[in-house]
């Protein structure tokens, strides 16, 4: 990457802070990182660039499989199920190199930085090139991966994922061989080649129980409790997955996961649809955190999971665009709360504040990223700018402009955005990847014609 530009300002004319909206703010950038915050400074200083309508801190998106955006529009044509959309899933995966991964993540993380996401966790299990062999590099995929992330000019932390089963007690096969290092402890020597740095953290994650046996479980856990690193798991999503685990295990998921050791603060269940109040109560005593995805998971009709509940309870909330069926957080966000006003027939569950949380500073934590999410000095320049003047937000108060966004904004309102101090996006146009539409068009078409 370039270097950082010296000390410069930006003035915002409308702030989302933690303490509420703010008017006329500089915010005075050193280093990557936010030094002052100075409201009601109605004038511009001289050299700061302007931001127009509302900033707010950068988005994280806590769930992401970046290969799976070859398959939107695709698996929408027709009925079929969850079983039926992971068939075509392997499909794609089937094809994909280390360069083709790395074209196709390129233009993916490019859209997400466009919607104003400035840090991802990829989950990541195609690891090695088909029937299972590994590349030269056993780490090539994933390196893939960050370096896409750093093309894009997004932060990742690399959820590198152990995939040892089909099911529970089932062999991979076909596509799935591309996913197995073996057992655990060969996933995890294969892992201690990945290094991370100030741009990508590296992570851990189960697949779910059906992929990785519940005796394997915690030698995934150990490897991340050791370095300190985020353990992410798929976690109830599908009743049969609930069904599987209960007949081999006598045990959900979650006590699955509790039993191995792997709870606690730096886990996340992802989905966590169709949880047991007991479940809801351990993942709350534990400090573990719940990735929603609810663009997903209402694609795949897996559920509308119980979001109050984890609230509640004390579980911190994070969200993901997993499938990409859409990349658009502000859908995300407000998702939460229309889908538990669905599921509850009540309204006003989560403020406005408290949605944005979800997509910023708590999935920011989520990811390793404990630094990042909030606009205010010390933390890192995460700045997104969302303009007020499109015909989805015209007429917006000022007072009013975080509730205008997350629940009328869609990705395509993002004008402007910052990561760590750099401008990645500015007037909706990409800094560095310069037709993102084209190279998301010409990567997809080779990989599905």
């Amino acid at each position: 990457m370039t270097a950082l530009p010296p000390t410069r300002a930006l003035w915002c004319e409308i702030v989302h802070t933690r303490t509420g909206i703010e008017r006329d703010v500089v915010v005075e950038v050193h280093d990557g990182r936010i030094t002052a915050v100075r409201p009601d400074t109605p004038t511009p200083p001289p050299g700061a660039a302007v931001r127009r309508g509302l900033t707010l801190p950068g988005f994280a998106n806590a769930h992401s499989h970046a290969f799976h955006r070859v398959l939107r529009g695709r698996t929408q044509a027709g009925s079929g199920t969850f079983w039926t959309w992971r068939e075509m899933m392997y499909t794609a995966a089937a094809k994909l190199d280390p360069d083709t991964y790395l074209a196709l993540a390129r233009a993916v993380y490019a859209e997400m930085a466009l919607a104003g996401i400035t840090s991802l966790g990829e989950f990541h299990y195609l690891h090695h090139a088909p029937g299972g062999t590994p590349y030269d590099d056993p780490n090539a995929m994933g390196k893939a991966l960050v370096e896409a992330a750093r093309q894009a000019g997004i932060r990742i932390t690399l959820l590198d994922t152990c995939y040892l089963t089909g099911g529970i007690g089932e062999k991979l096969t076909g596509t799935q061989l591309r996913f197995d290092d073996g057992d655990a402890d060969r996933w995890a020597a294969r892992v201690d080649g990945l290094k991370g740095d100030d741009h990508a953290r590296i992570g851990a994650a189960v697949h779910s129980v059906r992929a990785v046996p519940a005796a394997q479980i915690p030698v995934v856990a150990a490897w991340a409790a050791e370095r300190e690193a985020p353990l992410h798991a798929h976690v109830s999503e599908q009743p049969a997955e609930n069904h599987a685990s209960l007949e081999a295990y006598d045990n959900t998921p979650v006590g699955v996961f509790d039993d191995a050791g792997a709870l606690g603060s730096r886990f996340v269940a992802v989905h966590a649809t169709h949880l047991t109040d007991r479940d809801i109560a351990v993942l709350g005593t534990s400090g573990a955190g719940v990735c929603l995805c609810p663009t997903t998971e209402r694609d795949l009709a897996d559920g509308i999971g119980p979001a109050g509940e984890l609230s509640r309870a004390g579980v911190p909330l994070s969200l993901g665009t997993d499938s990409q069926a859409v990349i658009d957080m502000f859908e995300e966000a407000r998702a939460v709360e229309l889908d538990e006003r669905l599921r509850t027939g009540s309204r006003g569950h989560f403020t406005t504040a408290r949605l944005l949380a979800h997509g910023t500073v708590l999935g920011q934590a989520a990811l390793g990223w404990d630094d990042v999410g909030r606009i205010e000095p010390g933390m890192r320049a995460d700045l997104v700018t969302v303009g007020l003047d499109s015909v989805r937000l015209a007429g917006t108060l000022p007072r009013l402009a975080s509730e205008s966004a997350v629940f009328a904004a869609t990705a395509a309102d993002v004008t402007h955005v910052m990561v760590g101090g750099r401008t990645v996006v500015a007037d909706g146009v990409h800094q560095t990847v310069e037709d993102v539409p084209g190279e998301l068009a010409r990567t997809i078409r080779s990989l599905v014609e």
